[in-house]
């Protein structure tokens, strides 16, 4: 007798991956759920929401009628991803790690347990499409523009996304609430997450400084003038606005002052008066290494990009491309390009994937309208 596909789906305790259960199972598939513990704090109990989220999870498990398997991966997080966040701020860069995540703990721990089960696909409640083809997979935005998580998804392998399962990808995140009410999921109306769990409800600046030191330094505007200092340039990122503590300068204006440098190599932060100040702005970047889920056909195809979550697709183009790196000009100034953060790249609705940024430049020689 023919038996329906089985699913392990990670059930976060949040609304979306119980809806995506719901979904799966309504679909005819079997569905196991998984519960990933990825962060625990031993001098801090109680900022991250992990014991929270598990009753979540198996409330909404016991209500779908589906097994909940547990499984911690803390060790694995702090060497992967955690590790690497710290590298990264140290050298005054802004990384992201949800995107780190997804590809070294989510991602390989639902495959590891889809094996080890014997199911057919995995599955998440984030919100993207997928297309499964003879060759490959491709990994596509999802109905909900303003919820949509490639973004995040951008650093998938082939090997994760081939029997990724999306049920979300066609919905908004309002007809997900409405849908999750309408079937009694116990969680219909909980808050969705935000930040980072291992910061949970604490103040970013006293959570860093538990782990690395930030050398106090000068603010600078771009001609040199000292207005004050900063904290540690670990707390700044470009564009940003709040925190900088100036007050009134001496034949300023009254417009906000923003980061739009960092000097790492003097400990300086360089700050400048007004939202589109020039120095905030970028017509090209240079990344480290791509990952590529599906690789453009040639430098110079056009394509859109976006170097933030939630940012409209940018026109774009690759200048050059290498195994270590890409150079990229935009067809339009960019605001506020931070070293750390990833650029990803999508060819009508797919991702394609992306690449994390090493530098910005202001006017690249080969940036052209694309």
């Amino acid at each position: 007798m023919n038996r329906s596909p089985k699913v392990i789906l990670g059930l976060s305790g949040g609304v979306d991956s119980a809806l995506a259960g719901a979904r799966l199972l309504e679909a005819g598939y079997r569905v196991e759920g998984l519960f990933m513990k990825n962060w625990e704090d031993d001098d801090e109990p109680g900022h991250c929401a992990a014991e929270a989220d598990l009753a979540a999870a198996r409330e909404v498990a016991d209500t779908l009628g589906i097994a909940l398997h547990k499984a911690n991966y803390t060790v694995r997080y702090r060497e992967r991803v955690f590790a690497l966040f710290l590298a990264e701020y140290e050298a005054g860069r802004t990384p992201n790690p949800d995107i780190l995540c997804n590809r070294e703990i989510k991602f390989p721990a639902l495959v590891e347990h889809a094996r080890r089960l014997g199911a057919d696909h995995v599955a998440t409640g984030h919100y993207a499409d997928v297309r499964h083809d003879a060759g490959a997979s491709s990994l596509l935005q999802a109905a909900d523009a303003g919820k949509d998580q490639t973004y995040f998804l951008c650093r998938l392998t082939q090997g994760q996304l081939r029997p990724a399962l999306f049920p979300l990808g066609s919905l908004l995140k309002t007809e997900v609430r409405q849908q999750a009410r309408a079937l009694g999921l116990p969680n219909y109306a909980r808050r969705d997450s935000t930040g980072i769990c291992f910061i949970g409800e604490r103040r970013f600046r006293d959570f860093l400084a538990r782990y690395l030191h930030a050398p106090e330094g000068e603010i600078r505007t771009p001609d040199g003038r000292v207005l004050g200092s900063h904290r540690g340039l670990m707390f700044y990122t470009p564009g940003q606005r709040q925190g900088l503590g100036i007050g009134g300068v001496a034949g300023g204006t009254e417009s906000p002052w923003y980061v739009v440098d960092k000097d790492t190599a003097s400990n300086r932060l360089i700050v400048a008066q007004g939202a589109d100040h020039p120095l905030l702005c970028s017509r090209g970047l240079t990344t480290g290494a791509p990952h590529w889920i599906r690789e453009p056909a040639a430098c110079g195809e056009p394509l859109m990009a976006r170097i933030r979550h939630r940012q409209p697709l940018q026109a774009a183009h690759i200048v050059r491309a290498g195994t270590s790196g890409l150079e990229v000009a935009f067809a339009a100034p960019q605001r506020a390009v931070a070293p750390g953060q990833s650029i990803v790249f999508y060819r009508g609705p797919e991702c394609l994937g992306g690449a994390v940024i090493a530098t910005r430049s202001r006017e690249p020689a080969d940036a052209v309208p694309v």
